[in-house]
């Protein structure tokens, strides 16, 4: 048996020490990871803001997204220190069902925390085991990150809706909380699991202190709009959409695209649309960016151009906006209203004549108006009040959790628990 250390303590208000709750989060890939994007930092952010109150032990594998090694310096299947957290990095060799259930089952924890819905290592396999009797059945919160959004349940269709029904059959699903990004997360929650899920709207977290933007040279008059793409490389993302809506576009520019190829397929795809585009639009493909070239990345850049298919939150979008960089996105995100704001436009897919015609007002744009829309992205990420209350928010999550409190439907979880 595995040695698992002992919840921690903090003092409380009164001086006494008392035990934090332990929640076990499981996610595929986490810090120092990068490549599987915004969930590894959804989990870090939430474990920043809330590791005063929680105790958190999670479970991951000891390699990066599409990586054949293991992080360098990290010891495997064993607890490790990682920020306020304790990780335990899961060799390829103890990855199997058996395995992963007897950790979860040897972990003391209070509350179980599954990080995506369509992982078989970290959310199929937990679900299976709670179900028999494998692990304790303790609360459990699960995230999907984005995966029931339209976009997203329409790649590989057949074989999740088939997951689905089975799983909805056997009754993995029964006494679940799950956790919604936003509003519009929500929605795709109840669509797909049914109106009796409890389904709770925690918003993601932002890093917990934002730095002040980077330096940002301002574009010469005439000089190409300097447009960058940051993400994984796959249909989800909707590169070829960018892509094809360039095709449109008859203003100079410079398309950057950082990001790791996810899909050979699409990767492949992509790069043929880029042969195709016309002598003024210039292509850079960088690859993965590590997380301490991002900020640098997108205040190098005019626009931040993210026409994804669906994202329960998109961390990318607001690293771009706190760089000072306008985005351009789908509406397939909670980030709405960007244009009433003056930070960006985010368009409906079924229009890209839209996003076309958005980039080439841009690069027509006097330097006085890039310059102040920059400030306004800038400041509107750095809104304490409403950070404030999704910290608040995400605590109420695990604190009703806790509670066993089950209330039906869509809730926000200050409306549910006000203890």
């Amino acid at each position: 048996m595995p040695h698992v250390p002992e919840p921690q303590s903090f003092s409380s208000n009164s001086g006494t020490a008392s035990r934090r709750p332990v929640i076990l989060a499981t996610i595929g890939n986490y810090l120092p990871g990068f490549r599987a994007g915004g969930p590894i930092r959804s989990l870090a952010h939430l474990v920043d803001h809330l590791s005063d109150e929680f105790d958190f032990r999670i479970l991951s594998t000891d390699r990066d997204l599409g990586d054949a090694c293991a992080y360098p310096g990290v010891e495997p299947d064993c607890w490790v220190s990682v920020g306020p957290a304790l990780v335990r990095y899961i060799s390829p060799a103890h990855q199997g069902p058996g395995a992963i259930t007897r950790l979860i089952a040897q972990t003391p924890h209070d509350v179980l925390y599954l990080n995506s819905f369509f992982s078989p290592r970290f959310s199929i396999v937990p679900l299976l085991a709670r179900r028999f009797g494998r692990i304790p059945r303790r609360p459990t919160v699960l995230a999907p990150r984005g995966e029931f959004s339209a976009g997203a349940l329409a790649l590989k269709a057949f074989k999740k809706r088939g997951y689905l029904a089975a799983g909805r059959a056997a009754g993995l699903f029964r006494d679940l909380c799950w956790q919604a990004s936003s509003d519009f997360e929500a929605r795709d929650i109840a669509a797909v699991i049914g109106p009796q899920a409890e389904v709770r709207v925690a918003c993601d977290l932002p890093v917990e202190r934002v730095e002040p933007p980077p330096p940002h040279l301002a574009r010469r008059p005439g000089a190409p709009l300097r447009i960058v793409f940051l993400s994984r490389i796959s249909p989800k993302k909707n590169l070829d959409y960018a892509l094809r809506v360039l095709a449109q576009v008859r203003a100079p520019a410079r398309f950057t695209i950082c990001g790791p190829d996810e899909d050979v397929n699409h990767a492949r795809l992509c790069r043929t649309l880029a042969k195709d585009l016309g002598p003024h639009i210039e292509i850079d493909w960088i690859g993965p960016l590590p997380p301490e070239r991002i900020a640098e990345t997108f205040a190098a850049h005019d626009l931040f151009f993210f026409p994804t298919r669906g994202e329960n939150y998109g961390h990318v979008i607001a690293e771009s906006l706190a760089a000072g960089t306008p985005v351009l996105i789908a509406d397939t995100t909670p980030w709405r209203g960007l244009a009433a704001a003056g930070v960006g436009d985010d368009l409906p897919l079924r229009d890209p004549a839209a996003f076309a015609a958005r980039i080439e007002a841009m690069a027509a744009e006097p330097a006085e108006a890039a310059l102040a829309r920059r400030a306004r992205a800038a400041a509107f990420v750095r809104q304490g009040p409403r950070q404030q209350a999704d910290i608040l928010a995400n605590r109420k999550l695990f604190r009703a959790a806790l509670v066993g409190r089950q209330t039906g439907g869509i809730s926000r979880v200050g409306e549910v628990d006000r203890a």
